[in-house]
């Protein structure tokens, strides 16, 4: 969290599904002025839309400040880039396929300027995957979404991949094969897709998280982690063999170890992260553990982006009941990244190089 010390970050916020929560928590976080005092929010939507929630939430007290671009951003106010002027039929908890137009729209000029520079971090609200599917998004996902906008913003020239996280404190998951049907998983699982997942979570622990010497559990496919060939040869002829690949080059990797008791022990609290083979692997255990606080982070990317690990909720949208603790965390997740990341970055830019120099430094301070 930013302390008082620190220059303010601006956060944007894509408005998710119109009709889902995403925007009646996150005006709800912003009637804490404490909030304010930790970052300049600025949400990309609609007047139109706000004016809704706020009569519908009884908010007629809480106010926001229209501007046309970041750089107008009042500090100490909740700030609105107006998005669209169409007049839109919201109807909360109602799942409702016209509306993911405006949601693209949000969430496009939100990451266009995050990538410029003109704001310092992302937040997305949730959508609904299937209704957003169209001719203005056509991805699994916020992830691939940013994925792909970071490559085109910068003209072919990140060759990076991203790497969605999920994190509460210091619980920190990756899955390997992320939003794939069961049936593929294991075919997609090779040594080399295992090292290289490896070496995407060591290098965002080091940029993102400041752990300079990351320890990493790696889970196996098959119960017990196959049970030494007895149920399943990936954990010997594959997964094994990328661990050992990467302890070769000094990382600190461990396993393959059995799901279930992996969880079960307790035995993740021992490790910086955690690779699973397949999303419910991972995802189960960890909403379990920390629904409530869970945040989606999308390391490997030149931009800061979190959202809440729940989705637009429709059914808790309608009854006016959802929490808003996992956006919370993912706002204060942002400015924890946004802070890590500029001081990763500035240390890496200064540090100091054994060089022919290095003995005259030396011999003048001994002098």
């Amino acid at each position: 969290m930013t302390s008082n010390s620190e220059p303010k970050r601006v956060i944007g916020f894509s408005s998710g599904d119109l009709n889902g929560v995403g925007l009646p928590l996150l005006m709800k976080i912003f009637t804490d002025p404490r909030i304010l005092q930790m970052c300049t929010p600025i949400l990309y939507a609609s007047g139109k839309v706000l004016g809704f929630y706020r009569k519908d939430m009884g908010l007629q007290d809480w106010n926001y400040n229209m501007i046309q671009e970041p750089s107008q951003a009042h500090p100490r106010k909740f700030n609105l880039i107006n998005c669209w002027q169409d007049e839109v039929n919201i109807q909360p908890g109602i799942a409702d396929s016209k509306l993911s137009r405006y949601a693209s729209i949000s969430l496009n000029r939100a990451t266009s300027d995050c990538l410029q520079g003109h704001i310092h971090g992302l937040v997305t609200l949730p959508i609904d995957k299937n209704l957003m599917q169209g001719e203005d998004f056509q991805f699994p996902g916020h992830t691939e979404f940013l994925e792909d906008a970071a490559r085109n913003h910068d003209h072919g020239r990140f060759k990076g991949k991203s790497l969605m996280w999920l994190v509460a404190d210091s619980l920190r998951v990756a899955t390997l094969t992320g939003h794939v049907p069961l049936q593929e998983v294991a075919g997609r699982i090779t040594q080399a897709s295992i090292a290289n997942k490896i070496k995407e979570m060591h290098s965002s622990l080091i940029l993102d998280f400041a752990i300079n010497k990351p320890r990493i559990a790696v889970l196996g496919l098959n119960p017990h982690a196959g049970d030494g060939g007895l149920l399943g040869q990936e954990e010997l002829n594959i997964i094994q063999p990328a661990i050992r690949q990467m302890r070769d080059q000094g990382l600190l990797v461990f396993g393959p170890y059995g799901a279930d008791g992996f969880w079960g022990t307790g035995a993740w609290s021992r490790f910086d992260a955690v690779l699973g083979m397949y999303h419910d692997q991972v995802l189960i255990p960890f909403k379990t553990l920390a629904f409530e606080q869970g945040v989606n982070f999308t390391g490997g990317l030149p931009i800061i982006r979190c959202s809440p690990d729940h989705g637009p909720a429709f059914e808790k949208a309608a009854e006016r009941k959802a929490s808003s603790s996992s956006l919370l965390h993912s706002i204060f997740c942002a400015l924890d990244r946004i802070r890590t990341r500029a001081e990763q970055e500035y240390l890496a830019a200064n540090a100091l190089v054994k060089s022919g120099h290095y003995q005259e430094i030396a011999s003048s301070e001994e002098a």
